[in-house]
């Protein structure tokens, strides 16, 4: 522990010399134009990838990067970032090699976390046959994919989302995916700024996804 608070002196000490003022400017308003959705992953750090500092990024994570309808942290979270921080996109990121997607496309028990994971086998059920044409090796990644895509999808149809589209806000909502292999990022191509876009876009994501992998046209 004393090692952590060590670094985390040097840390500020550098961000003050560098930038003299930050912390106290940074205290006083917080404005970022994103909302980041991630995986709680401990590779996948969501201001470091992007390049942007505290308070440019507002942060949301969770294991394999799941939007539940019913899940009131996340729900506030997105509330919070769209109707007071006016946040102007929000970002679903998922990562290749998830642990969480990985487990959910296995089966099997896992304790606790297989509650949480149904949400993604429900996403393994709905493209099953999209993923049975998928080489075994890339079908975990194919299905992080897939997982990435839903997950917009369920954003897009929040009461949060919908009712900032009826107010005529100028929200997006993207979805890309990481790669651990290399520290970059992929667009799905699934974005979305208004609720009549959200079903074509979601077809067409999946459609590119399912190509990338060698399944047929869906």
């Amino acid at each position: 522990m004393d090692d952590l608070f060590a670094r985390n002196r040097a840390w500020a000490d550098e961000m003050e010399a560098r930038d003299p003022g930050f912390f106290r400017r940074l205290a006083a308003v917080q404005s970022p134009e994103y909302l980041w959705i991630g995986c709680a992953d401990s590779r996948v750090p969501a201001n470091e990838i992007v390049g942007l500092l505290p308070g440019e990024l507002f942060v949301h994570r969770n294991v394999a990067n799941v939007v539940v309808h019913t899940d009131l942290n996340c729900l506030s979270v997105l509330q919070y970032a769209v109707h007071v921080l006016n946040v102007s996109d929000v970002i679903v990121c998922g990562h290749y090699g998830c642990g969480g997607v990985g487990a959910a496309l296995e089966g099997g028990q896992h304790g606790l976390i297989d509650n949480w994971l149904r949400h993604v086998q429900e996403v393994r059920r709905t493209h099953e046959a999209l993923l049975a044409e998928v080489p075994a090796e890339r079908r975990l990644d194919a299905l992080c994919e897939l997982n990435v895509i839903h997950q917009v999808v369920n954003v897009a149809r929040t009461t949060v989302v919908e009712d900032a589209w009826r107010e005529g806000r100028p929200l997006q909502v993207h979805g890309w995916i990481y790669g651990l292999s290399d520290g970059l990022l992929r667009d799905l191509g699934v974005s979305v700024a208004a609720d009549g876009t959200v079903e074509d876009a979601r077809r067409a994501a999946v459609g590119r996804t399912g190509a990338r992998y060698g399944a047929a046209p869906v």
